[in-house]
C-alpha cells in the first residue's frame, strides 16, 4: 500500500508545526481522504476514521473555544486524542487554547497551522493526497504534452522515441518524462504519468548522451505531470500487415484498468515522426470536441452513394 510522509504534507502545504517536540519523521499518511472532527468533539465516535488527517475549521474552534466549559474541554479532548491520528490541521490562522496543545503533546498527536481558507486547504490536499496515493505502475516510453495533450509514446527500444520528443519540444511541446514514466490512477477515468526524480527533464540520445531539456529549452519547455489522454505504439513498419488508414474504429490501451485512446503508427525512413504525434494529438482533440473526420468522410461517401442512386433512378 503507498504511503506518504508527513513531513512531505508539511512541506507541500507549507504547515506551521504548533508541536515541535513531537517526532514527525517516521509518521506516514496511508488515508488519501480527511476528516473534520465536528460530531467527534460533540462526543459522537461512532465510525471515526482516525486514520486520516484531521482537519479542524471555523465551526469546529467555535465549537471547541465558546460552546464547551473548561471540563468539558478536557474530556473532549483526551477523548479525541487518545485515537491514533497522524495530524491535526488548524485552518484560517486559528490557533488552538493551551489545554489542546499540553494534551496532544501528551498524547503524542502533531498538531499544524495554516493560513489558508479550511474550503482551499481540504481540496488541495485532498487532491495532494489522492495523487500521491494512487495505485502506480511503471512503463517504458516518452510522456509528452502537445496541444494540451498528455501523449505517450511507447515501442521498443531505438525504434525513435526520444528522437520524436526532442523535434516536439523544439517545436514548442513541452516533456514530461523520457524512458521512464510513472502512471498514478487517480480515478476510474484518469491517469497521470510524472518522470522518475533521478531522470526528471532529462532526455537520453544514443550517441550523443544524456540531454538536460530543461537547461537547453528553458522552464517553458518542461513540466512535471500530464494526464495520459493517448498513447502512441511505434512499431516497425510490416508490409504484410494491414494497418488502419480511416480511423472509424477506436483502439484502446489499458493501464492500471483505465483504457485510453492508443494508435499504433508504423515506422519508415523519412516519417516525420513529430508531425504524426502533433496530428494524432489535434485529431484526438477534435474527437473530444465532438468531430471526427473518418465519420465525416464515411457520411459524404453515404450521400455520394446515395445520390448516384437517385440519378440512376431518374435516368
Amino acid at each position: 500500500m503507498a504511503t506518504v510522509k508527513l513531513t512531505d504534507v508539511v512541506e507541500k502545504m507549507k504547515l506551521e508545526n504548533l508541536t515541535p517536540q513531537i517526532p514527525i519523521e517516521k509518521i506516514r499518511i496511508h488515508e488519501p481522504d480527511i476528516n473534520r472532527p465536528a460530531l467527534q468533539i460533540a462526543g459522537y465516535y461512532e465510525y471515526f476514521d482516525a486514520a486520516r488527517i484531521q482537519i479542524i475549521g471555523y465551526v469546529e474552534y467555535s465549537y471547541m473555544e465558546n460552546a464547551l466549559g473548561p471540563e468539558d474541554q478536557k474530556e473532549a479532548f483526551e477523548k479525541l486524542l487518545d485515537y491514533p491520528i497522524p495530524a491535526i490541521v488548524f485552518c484560517r490562522g486559528l490557533r488552538p487554547n493551551e489545554l489542546f496543545l499540553e494534551t496532544a503533546v501528551k498524547k503524542g498527536r502533531a498538531i499544524f497551522l495554516t493560513n489558508e481558507p479550511t474550503s482551499a486547504f481540504t481540496a488541495e490536499i485532498i487532491r495532494w493526497l489522492n495523487e500521491q496515493l494512487a495505485p502506480m505502475m511503471t512503463v517504458h516510453g516518452v510522456l509528452i504534452d502537445v496541444y494540451g495533450q498528455g501523449v505517450l509514446i511507447t515501442g521498443e527500444s531505438g525504434i525513435g522515441k526520444s528522437e520524436a520528443a526532442l523535434e516536439l519540444i523544439k517545436r514548442g511541446h513541452r516533456l514530461v518524462s523520457d524512458d521512464a514514466v510513472e502512471l498514478r490512477k487517480i480515478s476510474d477515468e484518469l491517469l497521470v504519468g510524472t518522470a522518475p526524480d533521478i531522470t526528471k527533464h532529462l532526455i537520453e540520445l544514443r550517441g550523443i548522451g544524456i540531454v538536460d531539456v530543461k537547461a537547453l529549452f528553458g522552464a517553458s519547455s518542461v513540466r512535471n505531470s500530464a494526464q495520459i489522454d493517448l498513447v502512441i505504439h511505434l512499431e516497425d513498419w510490416d508490409r504484410d500487415k494491414d494497418y488502419d488508414r480511416l480511423g472509424l474504429e477506436d483502439n484502446y490501451t489499458e493501464y492500471l484498468g483505465v483504457k485510453v485512446a492508443s494508435h499504433n503508427i508504423p515506422i519508415r525512413p523519412g516519417r516525420n515522426l513529430a508531425v504524426i504525434v502533433e496530428s494524432a494529438a489535434v485529431n484526438f482533440r477534435q474527437k473530444k470536441m465532438g468531430y471526427n473526420a473518418a465519420e465525416e468522410l464515411y457520411k459524404r461517401f453515404q450521400q455520394n452513394l446515395a445520390k448516384r442512386e437517385e440519378e440512376e433512378e431518374e435516368e
